[in-house]
């Protein structure tokens, strides 16, 4: 399947009542674990890629590293594979245009964009990131690529859960102006009350992405809320490396 055939497919898996399920991964190892165990597609999670190397979260790991690694899960895999490409490795179009390019070159189908600027607590006003996710999207058409965006917001991650009510309208006017500026979905990690991500998937022009994490942790609660996409970020990483040590304190 040619990459812009895997790109299409992608996007018609992100179905409301029927989400597509994401099992993030970080290396080729586990991309082929998962094709072989029967997933639809794989994405890597930041956090994850960057611990498997030593590094930070953040944009810590050298993007040169993210792109070889991209390359490898790609050329492992014939899966559609998505990349959490954090903020794009730039604040400027002309920046963040020319690094997708080299992203969709290695081989990726899709990504995330998140919103929080890289290394601070702040958050791109969202004419700035809308202008972004354009710089993105013209990446895409420079290299004739359906690919899909997925674009994050950090409103929720970045506040206590008792405010994310207060956050919803925010969020919203952000999945409006992402859509318009050329997303396919909207990524809305630590929104875990399912009362809040249902009125988010309702409201938003985007398929919602849900993140399993703290107080969600069905899939079929995620998916009765209306997102389209449930991935599982730094948790399968954080798992393995659990299970790891488990295991090598019980050596005897």
């Amino acid at each position: 399947m040619t990459q812009a055939r895997k790109a299409l497919a992608f996007k018609a898996l992100h179905k409301s009542g029927a989400p597509i399920v994401l099992y993030n991964i970080w290396d080729a190892g586990g991309a082929k674990a998962l094709a072989e165990a029967g997933a639809k597609a794989v994405a890597t999670g930041s956090f994850s890629v960057a611990a498997a190397q030593g590094y930070g979260d953040g944009e810590k790991i050298p993007l040169e590293l993210v792109l070889t690694l991209v390359k490898r899960i790609t050329e492992t895999t014939d899966l559609p594979v998505s990349v959490d490409f954090e903020g794009a490795y730039a604040s400027d179009p002309a920046t963040i245009t020319a690094n997708t390019r080299a992203l969709i070159q290695a081989g990726a189908i899709g990504l995330n964009l998140e919103d929080q600027v890289v290394g601070s607590t702040n958050i791109y006003p969202n004419e700035k990131q809308a202008k972004r996710i354009t710089a993105v999207r013209a990446a895409a058409e420079a290299e004739d690529i359906p690919l899909f965006i997925n674009a994050r917001t950090d409103l929720f991650l970045k506040s206590d859960p008792s405010e994310h009510g207060t956050h919803l309208p925010e969020a919203i006017k952000r999945a409006q102006a992402y859509a318009a500026a050329g997303a396919d979905g909207f990524f809305a990690p630590a929104l875990t009350d399912l009362a809040l991500l249902k009125k988010l998937c309702e409201a938003s022009p985007l398929p919602v992405n849900a993140m399993i994490r703290g107080t969600l942790t069905s899939i079929a609660d995620a998916t009765s809320a209306g997102a389209s996409r449930i991935s599982y970020g730094p948790g399968p990483y954080t798992s393995a490396m659990a299970d790891l040590t488990q295991r090598f304190k019980a050596l005897s």
